[in-house]
């Protein structure tokens, strides 16, 4: 590496290291995760300094390189195998196999109608929890659907997955973040 793109790189980390942090704490809300991540970016982009041809900005070329550092850590978590405790969901059925009723709390109808849950930085927080005690594999593929507004598709294809067990996977976690949110949230 010519002493030059040395100090290029040096610019680089220097100008864009705070922008590319923030977007991997937003993509993996894992602030170690997330450092590392851009610490992998760097390393790769110094690696690689010399294909950079400038044909993008450098901050173009570098988010480039963060986002499939990110997308390639989603991979290899999502082809962890999941254990679950074959009783895991049998409160939510019958012995019929049909859906329980669920008991709503008293206050549901004042929540309901006047705030909205997702503003109430109490229930912010059990959520967050509730999605922190996902497996990886469900939490990844529920904050990509929700909170990215990705559809199935893009998951599937980022994370590598087929679409029954997507779907399978968002159900599992919907049904774990119901039993999580009723447990503290409503109890």
């Amino acid at each position: 590496m010519t002493i030059l793109k040395k100090m290029s790189l040096s610019v680089w980390v220097e100008n864009h290291t705070q922008e590319l942090y923030s977007w991997a704490l937003h993509k993996v809300s894992d602030s170690e995760l997330a450092a590392d991540l851009v610490q992998e970016t760097f390393l790769a982009a110094a690696e690689k300094i010399d294909s950079f041809k400038g044909d993008s900005s450098p901050k173009t070329w570098l988010f480039s390189i963060l986002n499939h550092k990110i997308i390639d850590h989603y991979r290899k978590k999502v082809k962890q195998p999941v254990h679950m405790d074959n009783q895991a969901f049998s409160h939510f059925f019958s012995d019929e196999g049909d859906w329980k009723e669920i008991n709503k709390p008293k206050n549901w109808h004042e929540q309901e109608n006047e705030n909205h849950l997702l503003d109430d930085h109490e229930f912010h927080d059990i959520l967050k929890k509730c999605l922190a005690a996902l497996p990886d594999k469900w939490g990844i593929c529920v904050k990509l659907k929700y909170l990215s507004d990705k559809n199935g598709d893009e998951i599937c294809q980022e994370l590598d997955i087929t679409p029954s067990n997507y779907w399978q996977i968002v159900h599992r976690a919907k049904l774990q973040l119901r039993e999580c949110i009723e447990k503290n949230w409503f109890n």
